[in-house]
């Protein structure tokens, strides 16, 4: 079947680790090859890229190395061009709001990485525009993508735990510091004053990962830490780490449930995967990864008995049972991408919204002000102001009907 229609998206950041491996090579560019979007009605939508950043060498070498033709270091001539209906940013934090609120004000759909903002404040005010102006939007959430909590979703529908007790999460790796071997994330992760730091950077995702899967998060005690104080740059030039590189948090849930989750880039890995969950109910458990789910019923759970004279042989691990794929997972940010696409087309509101994000970044703000201060913050439930609801926008976003190829931008 001919692709006759297409979506323009602007994709600013793109240069960046994830921005380019993740939501370019990996969603956009794999949809387009695979023939574009298939809708319900079995025709399909085809994507158009146009890459946005500040090096124009690094524009041009991905687009060139891709066979992209359309690229550019002028934003806002790109969202002034009707061609383009999707704003989407993987750019640095600091400058994220000022792009999505020219996004907004151009009526551009916006699909953006978090944090979507430095502060709840802006975060909100985000959202807010958006509503207003019936502007679709989401913020990736990829982690709900993953096998691993895929699974750990249809184990929380079948009704398995009985009754959620608990959830305990230990997420990190060690990162080294950059002199004597080369570091394996940014330098400016570890700079407050660039936007670095574990919390804003992890809180986020475990926000929207207990909210969606457990309950709101209603309180947050947390530590901070910066283990490693000194590291080096990407020149090779020592600097002084400005921000945590590690937190300890406790979460209170909404029903009751209390979660436990340590976030490390000071940590060396003893676990199968480098981010796993337990989750404990009445009736079984269930230990979760990026892809592995394995899971106790109450009906075999063994009975050990505290001895410290005695030598425990028991396999405990050896007793949990692994949770079967039974169907085929794809990567986790083309699903994501693929999931506002339809509701897009469909004229529908994503799920994992600004508002969503909003509530990640608020999170992340009450642990480094419950760092800050050594007690337990409470976190108020965003809404958007009264009389501001999320509506959808006027029309259908516009899709372009075309069978030729849309001129060069550069």
């Amino acid at each position: 079947m001919t692709t006759t229609r297409t979506i323009g998206i602007i994709m600013n950041g793109v240069t960046g680790r994830m921005g380019y491996r993740q939501h370019l090579v990996r969603s956009i560019l794999a949809i387009r090859d695979d023939g574009g979007l298939l809708l319900p009605d079995g025709t399909r939508v085809q994507l158009e890229p146009i890459l946005v950043g500040r090096n124009a060498a690094k524009l041009e070498e991905i687009a060139t190395r891709h066979g992209l033709e359309h690229w550019t270091t002028d934003l806002d001539a790109a969202l002034a061009d009707p061609r383009w209906q999707v704003f989407a940013d993987f750019a640095v934090t600091s400058a994220r709001a000022d792009a999505l609120r020219r996004a907004i004000a151009a009526g551009k759909a916006v699909y953006t990485e978090k944090p979507t903002a430095e502060t709840s404040d802006e975060a909100l005010e985000l959202a807010q525009l958006a509503a207003e102006a019936g502007v679709p939007n989401g913020v990736v959430h990829d982690k709900l993508y993953l096998p691993g909590l895929r699974k750990l979703r249809r184990l929380l529908d079948s009704g398995f735990f009985g009754r959620v007790l608990s959830v305990r999460g230990e997420f990190g790796y060690w990162v080294f510091e950059g002199d004597w071997q080369s570091a394996q994330r940014p330098s400016w992760n570890y700079r407050q004053q660039d936007g670095g730091g574990i919390v804003v950077d992890m809180f986020p995702h475990w926000n929207y990962v207990l909210e969606q899967l457990f309950g709101r998060v209603e309180s947050v005690y947390a530590r901070a830490v910066t283990h490693i104080e000194q590291r080096t740059d990407e020149q090779g030039v020592p600097y002084p780490a400005t921000a945590d590189d590690a937190a300890y948090g406790v979460f209170d849930l909404a029903g009751g449930i209390t979660a436990q989750i340590n976030s490390s880039w000071a940590v060396r890995v003893d676990r199968d995967e480098l981010v796993e969950f337990q989750v404990d109910g009445t009736d079984g458990s269930a230990v979760v990864g990026l892809f592995g789910c394995r899971i106790q019923p109450r009906t075999a759970t063994p009975k050990p008995v505290w001895n410290p004279d005695l030598k425990d042989d028991r396999d405990y691990r050896g007793q949990w049972l692994e949770v079967p794929d039974n169907e085929v997972f794809g990567n986790g940010f083309r699903a994501q991408w693929e999931d506002f696409l339809h509701d897009l087309v469909a004229g529908r509101p994503h799920p994992y919204d600004l508002l969503s994000g909003a509530r990640g970044v608020a999170l992340a703000e009450a642990g480094l002000r419950s760092s800050a201060e050594g007690r337990r913050v409470d976190l108020p439930e965003l809404t958007l102001p009264a009389g501001v609801e999320p509506r959808l926008p006027v029309e259908t976003p516009e899709v372009a009907q075309r069978t030729e190829t849309v001129g060069a931008t550069a």
